[in-house]
């Protein structure tokens, strides 16, 4: 008998509800996710560290990252979940320091390159709501829908929390305002202070 929630999460609760070999194909499938998920990490961090120093290879960096990630994986549970908070926090410090020199920035207290009046809000109107129609949203969601693999771990942790039904509607709730204000608010001082044709991937 299955006892809810339990670590193996989606998995077991298919392989029980449906069919053991659905169970085994969600299973290696989520593998698969975070697999393709930690490969494109990798070379994004090895893109910003070729940044700082341009003369080291980026399979450096990647091969670096990868020997780091997987010595905290194995070692105990302890030192990665600290390891995790830490390099979580340096994350969450930089983004909130973004959020606010760009509010900053958008309501002109300090300068912006290229403005000589403070943008407010204008660039997210400038050309309508969605200038080129709603196709390239749809295209960009399947690009980006990537990024929010993660958030299913709060399922998969319930397994593993004490006291489940108190911890994981915290957790739930938690994770929507983080998304609102990190990814939302981002988007949006990005969006104010750039024109749409300045926001690529440069």
């Amino acid at each position: 008998a299955v006892h809810m929630p339990v670590s193996g999460s989606f998995g077991a609760y298919a392989r029980k509800y449906i069919s053991p070999s659905t169970g085994y194909m969600i299973s290696w499938m989520y593998w698969l996710t975070w697999t393709a998920t930690l490969g494109t990490e990798f070379t994004a961090a090895a893109l910003l560290m070729q940044e700082w120093f341009p003369q080291i290879s980026m399979w450096i960096w990647t091969l670096i990252f990868a020997v780091t990630i997987f010595g905290l994986n194995i070692s105990s549970t302890r030192v990665f979940a600290e390891s995790e908070f830490w390099l979580a926090l340096v994350k969450v410090i930089t983004v909130i320091a973004f959020i606010v020199l760009g509010l900053l920035a958008i309501f002109g207290l300090i300068p912006f390159h290229g403005a000589q009046t403070a943008p407010f809000f204008s660039n997210l109107t400038a050309q309508g709501w969605f200038p080129h129609g709603f196709l390239p949203i749809f295209t960009t969601m399947l690009i980006v829908n990537f990024a929010f693999s993660g958030t299913e771990l709060i399922g998969v942790a319930a397994g593993e929390t004490k006291d489940p039904a108190q911890n994981v509607p915290k957790a739930i709730n938690a994770a929507i305002w983080r998304l609102l204000i990190f990814f939302v608010g981002t988007i949006i001082v990005i969006s104010a202070l750039l024109p749409f044709q300045l926001a690529g991937l440069g």
